[in-house]
């Protein structure tokens, strides 16, 4: 009976930690793999209910300028705020980069790592793990907080 709930919390605990590195990859890995992708700077100049558009100039060599981009509205964007962003292969998507994009991709891994604390603390016993896991998952939202 202990040998089975053991394997059951586990499973749901791995399972919490894989969804969150799952929508995190979504965003970071154009933050994080940024060689050979175009990178500049966008200008928000008008934000919709879910995103937010503004023009696009390049930094990096092989980039051209865009009339019009569009970029996830979030806590992270704000209207009238200059952005160092890459653009998503195939799009006219943008997604932030540098330390404060790299950190917003991975929240929620963050958020993740909090509910899996609770599951590995409660379900498998292993309390010390579980605040581990809880420290890593607010030390990743502050970090996140504070750098966007």
């Amino acid at each position: 009976m202990r040998f089975g709930r053991f394997v059951a919390m586990g499973a749901v605990a791995v399972l919490i930690l894989l969804a969150g590195v799952w929508g995190s990859w979504g965003s970071a890995q154009h933050v994080m793999l940024t060689k050979g992708r175009e990178q500049g700077t966008v200008e928000v100049t008008r934000c919709g209910d879910d995103r937010c558009v503004g023009p696009y100039t390049p930094l990096s060599a092989g980039s051209t300028a865009r009339a019009r981009v569009e970029i996830e509205k979030s806590v992270a964007v704000r209207k009238g705020g200059i952005y160092t962003v890459v653009i998503k292969p195939g799009s006219d998507e943008v997604v932030r980069s540098g330390p404060a994009g790299v950190l917003y991709a991975w929240v929620p891994l963050g958020g993740a790592l909090l509910l899996a604390s609770v599951v590995v603390a409660g379900g498998l016993g292993r309390v010390r793990v579980g605040w581990a896991l809880a420290g890593s998952g607010v030390a990743l939202l502050t970090a996140a907080f504070l750098a966007v």
